[in-house]
Parts: C-alpha cells; sequence; structure tokens
C-alpha cells in the first residue's frame, strides 16, 4: 500500500514545528527517523495530513551534561549515541541496550525521542528511562515542561504527549551513590526482533551491599514496568545472602505478560522468571569474585 496524501514541512526552529503542530489541531504528526512511523503510513493505520520533519533542528541531536544529569536531544540518532563518549561513559545501561534496539540499518535512522514518544510496549529505550527515573521533554507553543518516565507512558502507543507537543528530549538525572552495575537481559526469536520478555536496570553497591535498585521490564505488559517490589528486597542486601529466585518471584509482581503471535503469556512469564533469576545469580557472582 502507498500512504494517503500528506503536505510536508520542515521546520528549521522548535518554534516553528510546534507553531504548525498548533495550527493542525491534531492533524499533523511529528516525523523523527521515521523507522516507525514510515510503515504505519504506508498501511494507513496513520493518516495525517501533514508531516512535520523534525530533521532540520541541531538543538535536537545535542547530548550534554549539565547540573544532576545528562540530556540527550530527542533527534539524536541510535548509532550514533551507541557509540557517544559521554553515553558509553554515563550512561552505560542505554548504550547497552541501544545494540539491541532493530538492526544496524534501522538504528542508522532511528532516534531515541522516537521510540520514547512511540512507546512500543516490547522496546528497550523506555524501559532504560523508566529504569533510570529519566524525565521526558516536552515542547508546545505553551512552552516547555517535562513528564517522569513513569507519567508519560499511558499505555501502547499512548503517552503524557498532547497532539501539539514535541518531544524535545530525555533528561537523565546523575544516579544513586555507590558503585553502578548494569542488570540486562533480552530474548527474541532472532536479532533485531521485537523482544519476548526484557529486563533493563542498575544495582548500586556500597562494599558488597546493594544501596540502590533500579529495574524495568520490557514486553512484559502494556508499557515497561518498574519490577519495584524486587528492588525493595534488593536494597540492603549484601550480594552473597541474595536468593535469586525469590527476588524473580517478586520482580514479576506487577506484570501482565500477554499472548500475541510469537509468544504466550504463559512462556513469557516462565523465560522471564528463568532469565530474571539467572541474570541476578550471574550479576552477583561476578561482583563478589571481583
Amino acid at each position: 500500500m502507498k500512504p494517503a496524501p500528506f503536505d510536508y514541512a520542515r521546520p528549521a526552529s522548535l518554534d516553528e514545528a510546534a507553531r504548525l503542530l498548533a495550527e493542525a489541531g491534531g492533524g499533523a504528526s511529528v516525523i523523527a527517523g521515521g523507522q516507525t512511523l514510515m510503515p504505519l503510513l504506508n498501511l494507513r493505520m496513520s493518516q495525517p495530513f501533514l508531516l512535520v520533519d523534525l530533521g532540520a533542528i541541531p538543538e535536537l541531536r545535542a547530548v550534554e551534561r549539565h547540573t544532576g544529569g545528562i540530556r540527550v536531544g530527542a533527534m539524536a540518532v541510535q548509532n550514533e549515541l551507541l557509540g557517544h563518549p559521554l553515553v558509553r561513559s554515563d550512561l552505560p545501561l542505554l548504550a547497552r541496550a541501544l545494540g539491541h534496539v532493530g538492526h544496524h540499518q534501522t538504528r542508522s535512522r532511528g532516534t531515541i525521542g522516537g521510540s520514547i514518544a512511540f512507546a512500543e510496549p516490547a522496546a528497550e529505550c523506555p524501559a532504560v528511562a523508566l529504569a533510570l527515573d529519566a524525565r521526558v521533554q516536552l515542547h508546545s507553543v505553551r512552552g516547555m515542561r517535562q513528564v517522569a518516565m513513569a507519567d508519560f507512558l499511558h499505555g501502547p502507543y499512548a503517552t503524557a504527549c498532547a497532539f501539539d507537543e514535541i518531544v524535545t528530549a530525555l533528561v537523565f538525572p546523575d544516579p544513586p551513590a555507590g558503585e553502578r552495575v548494569e542488570v540486562f537481559f533480552e530474548v527474541a526469536r532472532r536479532p533485531g526482533d521485537f523482544a519476548l520478555t526484557g529486563l533493563a536496570g542498575e544495582l548500586h553497591l556500597d562494599g558488597g551491599t546493594i544501596v540502590a535498585a533500579r529495574l524495568a521490564w520490557f514486553a512484559m505488559g502494556h508499557t515497561a514496568l518498574r519490577a519495584r517490589e524486587a528492588e525493595a528486597a534488593l536494597v540492603g542486601a549484601a550480594l552473597d545472602e541474595i536468593e535469586p529466585e525469590a527476588i524473580a518471584a517478586l520482580a514479576l509482581a506487577g506484570t501482565a505478560p500477554f499472548d500475541d503471535k510469537a509468544a504466550s503469556a504463559a512462556y513469557r512469564e516462565t523465560v522471564a522468571r528463568r532469565m530474571f533469576a539467572r541474570t541476578l545469580r550471574e550479576t552477583c557472582a561476578g561482583r563478589a569474585m571481583a
């Protein structure tokens, strides 16, 4: 199929883009890398009368440190972020997760802002942003606002972003004190496929004790989900005292795995439980030996 007819605009500033969206009254769509939007247009699942291309607004590509954290521009391309020195040194979980997003070809066009804005439940970037307590920066003719990632995700492909707002950046706060250890796994039928289940997070250690835990599931519910009960159980625990199977059971509380043509809910839950326990066991053993 071919897309329904639409007009195309490539504004040179954020304010111009916001004005175009406001004037369209809900009839426009923002296009960033186009890796999700273009298939939806071709299938006519999305039929805006105007596409607003953000590709000519350079400020949306910036990755920079500011007081209290790191700001990642929404138009930063996934492959560029994979090799960005600041991301690799200060946001290693994001760098690790990006390596699992789609394929090299799609990552060369896909943007982090596009992934966040579409809120695909099986996508890696929303889970990383949720785990790391990121805030989503939104811009419109009314001004700028920030929304905590936990409040931004409303459901599959549904967010707090209004029709006239643009996702302009993700703001990652500095991590809690303590040595940082990544916790990540993803299960997919083939590399590049959507995840059947996955987890992204970090543990923060003081000596051999966990002082903070931040964990988020993807492909285990209608949005990315924090594993709050597991986090609470891990804080204060010594690495050599943790029972991975018991923590895995707590981590699954609040998840809502689903049936689709790729896997059943029961399969997702079984694999998630085993992978969580194995990953936690290996992480703890690795740090205890370090």
